[in-house]
């Protein structure tokens, strides 16, 4: 198996759970009511799975090794697109979290538009974020790598998700820890 087998199948995870979301911005727009738990699954999974455990591994993997080669300058300039993009999937994630407690202090028309316009942004950033790596930048970046260099960063893929959880629940419990119930 090659490196980008595993991160296309975790695009087709995330694509799965933006459509879902997607159907609930839907309804939310014509109930004119949210609800915040979707919103807080969301967040969630697009935080931990898709950018900390997906794009993680492609920034601190993949462009890493990939910023050792000699490659094109088009290649050069996605993977810097690439990165980009991720910034500001990050800063999207972030206002959507903020305009989700505006709405639930607030409750107005308006701050729901708020909600719904950044779940849309986001719903429709990342089918064409997944389609710039899988068909422009996954398979002309695997040339650069030989067989050996392939199998290390699979190993290294598979070292990186057996971490995360461990991760993902070590923040759980610091931020919960100084809180008193």
């Amino acid at each position: 198996m090659k490196p980008i087998g595993p991160l296309m199948w975790e695009h087709r995870l995330i694509e799965k759970m933006l459509d879902s979301v997607m159907r609930h911005i839907d309804q939310a727009e014509k109930s004119k009511k949210v609800n915040p738990l979707v919103i807080d699954v969301a967040v969630d999974f697009i935080r931990t799975y898709a950018d900390r455990t997906h794009h993680g591994k492609e920034e601190e993997i993949l462009f890493r090794d990939l910023a050792k080669k000699n490659l094109t300058p088009e290649l050069k300039k996605t993977m810097q697109e690439l990165f980009d993009d991720h910034v500001w999937a990050r800063k999207t994630t972030g206002m959507l979290v903020a305009a989700k407690e505006k709405y639930l202090q607030q409750g107005d028309k308006e701050k729901l538009t708020g909600v719904i316009d950044l779940a849309r942004q986001l719903g429709d950033f990342y089918p064409k974020h997944i389609e710039k790596e899988d068909k422009h930048f996954f398979y002309p970046c695997q040339e650069y790598f030989n067989k050996d260099e392939q199998e290390k960063m699979l190993a290294e893929f598979w070292e990186f998700d057996r971490k995360m959880i461990h991760e993902k629940y070590n923040k759980v419990v610091d931020e919960y820890s100084g809180l008193s119930l």
